[in-house]
């Protein structure tokens, strides 16, 4: 077995102004050598700013990027715009970017590729909806998504996967431990089946609903290696109990 690395990752999605970046201090102050990797990826006007407050203690990512280098995409955001302002890491198909833009898995992909070629970490998101659930049609929407959205030459340095069941998201309706380990189990087995030690190397993480009072159970299940969460990584101390389970 990979020795996959542990990261709890929170996703601001479009909260956050600068006087939130005291959330960052009290997070850096608890949290700054935490025993697994600590991720925000607040909205792009903060990414600069909450580096600077993180002072290497926590890692901060883009919410998304586009796959072009540079052009004429008004409002959009490259990879290496990113990576200039100070990120590590960027997330890529986010279920409400799959909805809300219209994102395919080709589009996934794309970026997922300008990520690594600009030097990020990408966290790929895959998950079916409570239609695709009740019809018997996660795993192959997972294996879909995975085979779509991930690019070829993949590594446990270059990406991460989350498991976010659309109908977890943001509902307070979190998936059994039985659930999440059957998708965790089958990613990591498509993963190593396409890129071998690789693929095993994978960080897989889960995401939907994830809080401190429920966080303990969800890391225990095999093949967690850690959280995307939304909204319970906007205050410090609710994510420093996410973080704090991860590290137990």
């Amino acid at each position: 077995m990979a020795d996959r690395r542990k990261l709890a990752a929170g996703n601001w999605k479009m909260n956050g102004t600068t006087a939130e970046l005291s959330q960052i201090d009290a997070l850096v102050a608890a949290h700054g050598d935490a025993g697994c990797e600590v991720l925000i990826c607040p909205p792009a006007t903060l990414i600069a700013p909450m580096v600077a407050r993180a002072g290497g203690k926590i890692a901060v990512g883009g919410q998304d990027c586009h796959a072009a280098e540079k052009g004429a995409h008004t409002g959009d955001i490259s990879a290496g715009m990113l990576r200039d302002a100070g990120a590590s890491h960027v997330i890529t198909g986010h279920s409400e970017r799959r909805a809300d833009h219209g994102e395919s898995d080709a589009d996934v992909r794309a970026k997922t590729e300008a990520a690594i070629g600009a030097g990020l970490v990408a966290i790929v998101c895959v998950g079916e909806t409570l239609d695709e659930r009740e019809g018997g049609r996660t795993l192959d929407v997972i294996d879909t998504q995975l085979a779509g959205s991930v690019p070829d030459g993949a590594t446990g340095d270059t990406v991460v996967i989350a498991y976010e069941p659309v109908w977890a998201i943001g509902t307070g309706k979190v998936p059994t431990t039985e659930q999440i380990a059957e998708v965790h189990a089958h990613m990591n087995a498509r993963l190593k089946e396409r890129f071998g030690d690789a693929g095993d190397a994978i960080a897989l993480l889960y995401g939907g609903s994830v809080k401190p009072s429920n966080a303990a159970e969800i890391f225990a299940v095999d093949k967690v290696d850690g959280a995307l969460v939304g909204g319970a990584s906007l205050k410090a101390d609710d994510f420093g109990g996410i973080i704090a389970a991860l590290e137990g």
